[in-house]
Formats: structure tokens, sequence, C-alpha cells
């Protein structure tokens, strides 16, 4: 296979729940759409098939490969937009566009794509053979290796613990810096088979160094803290009737996701408890639609990652303030 060829290979991209998250998100062919993690743009380019000539979609993405392929696409359709920063900055970016509080569709499809977890020169991988990187933009910021180098065991241990939900992540994290004392760990593999050696108890059908690979790639792109941040920026950013869609692939996604939409859903939890009020005063900002979902087997039998994928739904209720004005 030609060094081209290869490249076209690991850009390609399997876009999960493509259809239903489409359907739930566009509500409106006129309206005005975030994708918010736009990846190699599957789910932007059925969005620009929904929407007529007046619609408009905005993508946002860290990878600066993901942001070369946006901009081919800004290029075939001005209804399309790309922006190379963290979908953190929403506020920002729609105050940019004069869309402030007035889009009508939100997408996040988390995690890491395909194209970034097959290219070993990413450094995502543990079954490849590359440099220490996991950056999804590696334009700027500290990679794997430069903090596997840097970081104190403790900080080591807590991030696998945390973000890898790895139960050895103290054994893990003295067998990295013990091993960083003699050399470098500045490859995939090498660090996987660091963690492979002191992990003693072995997930059946999951590599040893799966969840302590995932704890340092949340890490380092800050990807529960992006999340956090976005979750109640999105929602102000919706006009009433707007929707929220959000795609996880792992636990800790899926429960910030899950507890969001069921506060926002049941309003104002902050006042002290036993105060009377009517179902007009109380601030419910977001309305579930539907139950989570989930690929189909069909889906799953296509694509093997899409397994752990789980999407959730909300819509932007009107305002109590605007209600009652």
């Amino acid at each position: 296979m030609s060094s081209q060829a290869a490249e076209q290979a690991r850009d390609r991209h399997v876009t999960v729940l493509l259809d239903e998250a489409v359907e739930a998100l566009v509500t409106r062919p006129e309206g005005r759409y975030i994708d918010g993690t736009f990846g190699r743009g599957g789910h932007s380019r059925l969005i620009l098939q929904q929407l007529n000539n007046e619609g408009r979609l905005l993508g946002i993405d860290k990878d600066p490969r993901a942001i070369a392929t946006g901009e081919a696409l800004a290029a075939q359709d001005p209804r399309f937009q790309i922006a190379h920063r963290s979908f953190a900055e929403i506020e920002t970016l729609t105050e940019t566009q004069g869309w402030s509080e007035q889009v009508d569709g939100i997408l996040l499809d988390l995690g890491v794509s395909s194209p970034q977890l097959d290219d070993p020169e990413r450094g995502f991988s543990f079954m490849h053979d590359g440099p220490l990187d996991m950056r999804m933009d590696t334009s700027q910021g500290m990679s794997a290796a430069d903090w596997v180098a840097r970081a104190p065991e403790k900080e080591i241990a807590d991030v696998l613990f945390r973000f890898g939900e790895e139960r050895h992540s103290r054994r893990i994290a003295r067998a990295i810096v013990a091993a960083r004392q003699d050399t470098p760990i500045t490859r995939t593999l090498q660090l996987a088979e660091i963690v492979k050696a002191a992990n003693p108890s072995w997930e059946k059908h999951k590599h040893p160094a799966t969840r302590s690979f995932q704890g340092i790639r949340i890490h380092i792109n800050r990807e529960l803290a992006d999340l956090e941040d976005v979750l109640d920026r999105a929602v102000r950013q919706l006009r009433p009737g707007g929707r929220l869609v959000i795609i996880s692939f792992h636990s800790l996604e899926d429960r910030m996701v899950k507890r969001f939409i069921r506060d926002a859903a049941r309003g104002d939890t902050h006042l002290p408890p036993g105060i009377p009020l009517t179902e007009d005063q109380i601030e419910r900002r977001l309305k579930p639609i539907g139950k989570a979902i989930k690929p189909s087997a069909e889906e799953i039998e296509v694509n093997v990652r899409s397994r752990s994928a789980v999407m959730r739904v909300a819509e932007k209720l009107e305002s109590v303030g605007n209600a009652l004005a």
C-alpha cells in the first residue's frame, strides 16, 4: 500500500448513530446548527442534506486534519463553516456568528475518532507503535510523552483511576515512574508493555492497557473538563425548542450527560427543602426526548467500535420569564 493510500485508509471514519443523531437534531430545515465534533464530517454532510438554502451549519474541531476536511467541505457548500477550536468555546463562536441564543440544534459526538485511533503517528493506540502523543490538537499543549515524563506518581495514579477507571492505578503508576528512570517513555508500545506487565488482572476481550490509555488521553485533552464546560453553555445558546444531541462512548461521559439533562429537566435543585413552589415557578430548562439510544446489532456488526455508544437527546424549554412575559 502506498503512503497516500495508507493515509486515505486512516482517514476513513464510520459515523456512529448517523441517521438517529441527525433525525433527532434537525427540526427546522431553515435553522442554525452546530456540529461540535466535526471529525471527518459524517454527521455534518447528512445535516446539510436536511437543510434548505437558508439553513446554516457550523462545524467545530480541535484536530487540524479534521479542519482540513472541513475547509474542503466549506469550499463546496456556502451553508457550512468550520472553526478550529474546542466546543467548550461555543459561546464565543455563536457570538461571532451572530447566533447567540438562537441555535436550533447542537450535536456532540464525543471521544476519539477512528482516523485518530488508526494512525500510529497520533499516539492513541496501544496496538500499533508510534510516538506517544495523544493530543487531538497537535498544534498546542503537552503530549502524553511529556506528561508521563514529568507527572508525579500520585498524579499518574489519580488520572488512571479517575479517567480510566483503572483499579490497579497505583501499581501501574509505580511501574511507569520506575521505568522512566531508566529510559524515557516516548513510544505507545513501550508504555503499553509497561502497563501490561504491571497489570495483575486482565479483563476478558480487553487489552490490559485499555483503561490506562483512556485515562491519559482524557487527561491530556481535557475531555471531561471540556464536556462539563460546554453543557451549560450549549443550553444557553439554544433557542426554545432547540435540540441538544450527545453521543457518549464511555460511562464517565454518559453519566455526566445523563445527570445534567436530569437536573435541567427537574429545575432548580439548589433551593432549601420545604419551600412551596408552583409548577410555573420551577426553572425547568430541558425536556428529555425519548430514552437513551444505542446502536443496532446491524450497526455494531459493521462497526464494532460503536458498541459502547449511547445517545441522549434533550429539547430546550421556554424559560419561565419568557413564558410569563
